[in-house]
This record gives C-alpha cells, sequence and structure tokens, in this order.
C-alpha cells in the first residue's frame, strides 16, 4: 500500500457528531460489534485484521470516554472484552454513531487506504481542542521466508489488553479536564478513498501548547496500529 506523505492526508468527519452530543440515560444499549473468531494457527486475513482493529477502537474509544469523562458515569455500563472489564455507552444514538463510524472505517480498512483514527476532544464553550488521541494505522508486509510460527489470536489480545490498561493509567498523568467537553472522530484516508453521503472533508485538529504521551502499539501481523495521546500543558 502506498502510504501518503501528510501533505496528501485527507480527513473525514461524519456530519450527523453534533446530534450525538447529548446522552438520554433510559435508553438501552444496542448489540456491541465483535470480531470474528479466528483460529490460533491460522494466518489472520485484511477481513480478519480490519475486524481486531474495529474492535480495538470502539472499546478503546469507550475507555477514553469515560476515563475522561466525556459522559456521566450512569452513561456506561459494564462489559467484559481482553479479560479485562471494561466501561461501553449504555447509550444507543451514542452507540449507533460509533457504528456508523467504525463500519465506515472497516470499509476504508479493507481498501488499504486508512491513515489514522483520530478522536478529538474539544470544549464546547470555547471550541479549543483540549485532547487528540490518535490511532495511526501502517500495512505490514508478511514475511514469507521468516520460519516464525503465525501470530495467535491470543498473543494479539494480549498486546490490546495492555493498551487498553495503558489508556485507563493515563487519567492519573493528564490534567483533568475542568470544563464541559464534546468530542468528533476523524478518519484520515489516502485521497483516492471512496466517501459516501454524510462525510465532508475537514482540517486538521491540533492541540495548542501541547505535550505527547507515546502509549504502546499492538500488531495483528497484517496492521499495525501506533496509539498516542496530545493534550493541553496547563499552566
Amino acid at each position: 500500500m502506498h502510504l501518503a506523505g501528510p501533505s496528501t492526508f485527507w480527513g473525514y468527519l461524519y456530519q450527523a457528531i453534533l446530534a450525538f452530543q447529548n446522552i438520554h440515560n433510559n435508553r438501552s444499549c444496542c448489540t456491541i460489534m465483535s470480531s470474528q473468531t479466528l483460529s490460533s494457527t491460522k494466518a489472520i486475513s485484511l477481513a480478519g485484521s480490519a475486524d481486531i482493529l474495529v474492535d480495538y477502537f470502539f472499546y478503546a474509544i469507550n475507555s477514553i470516554l469515560y476515563q475522561r469523562e466525556i459522559y456521566p458515569e450512569a452513561a456506561f455500563k459494564k462489559n467484559m472484552k481482553y479479560e479485562l472489564s471494561v466501561l461501553v455507552a449504555a447509550d444507543e444514538d451514542l452507540m449507533n454513531y460509533l457504528k456508523t463510524i467504525l463500519e465506515q472505517l472497516k470499509v476504508w480498512l479493507m481498501m488499504e487506504v486508512v491513515q489514522k483514527l483520530v478522536l478529538v476532544i474539544k470544549s464546547v464553550k470555547t471550541g479549543e481542542v483540549l485532547e487528540s488521541w490518535q490511532f495511526n494505522v501502517k500495512a505490514e508486509k508478511p514475511d514469507l521466508s521468516s520460519s516464525k510460527e503465525t501470530k495467535s489470536l491470543a498473543a494479539i489480545q494480549a498486546e490490546i489488553r495492555n493498551v487498553i490498561r495503558q489508556i485507563v493509567a493515563t487519567n492519573t498523568i493528564l490534567p483533568i479536564l475542568d470544563s464541559t467537553c464534546t468530542f468528533e472522530l476523524l478518519i484520515y484516508a489516502d485521497k483516492n478513498a471512496d466517501i459516501p453521503d454524510g462525510w465532508a472533508e475537514t482540517g486538521p485538529h491540533f492541540v495548542a501548547n501541547s505535550a505527547e504521551l507515546k502509549l504502546r502499539s499492538f500488531s495483528t501481523s497484517v496492521h499495525r496500529v501506533e496509539n498516542l495521546v496530545s493534550y493541553k500543558l496547563t499552566s
């Protein structure tokens, strides 16, 4: 896959995001997407890797929204994933929004045009970007000459488990968000990506006066995901 330079990145933002800024706690949670069952010995396909990434992004996003208190605690419910107790949104509108984003993300992953997914946290009052959670997606070419065994699903999930734990732990490092915040999800894709209705081009979202915290990465042998968060420094 051709990796375009930063000057050729295009970011796409789902336009319905503003409709999902408010939580209604009396709504029930829709079905949570899950990865297909993968053999512990069979080589992971592009589709299988895309499923793993979509699952990871779903739980990572929910963990961030909970840890950073973008929505109240009552808006989440517990779920087991990666042998961890994780919290996911219990609001149908928010879940449907995430589902729409991640379904399109999977389409672009299958087309091998995704560069990164970015979760931006902004002040509702000022619109200032306070945090930017960046998930860089890189294609990995298999080493056909290697005698190493195929990476198992259990090994991949162990790596993801460590990333989720690290996301939770960042809450003790990152500054407190002392204003009401909202979030946006951006997908950066190659210029040749097919753009569906309801999506629009958007510009970059930078954090002014920021510091960067690099998190662990993980690999499916098809994709590598590198994780980091940029946050606004407080005086």
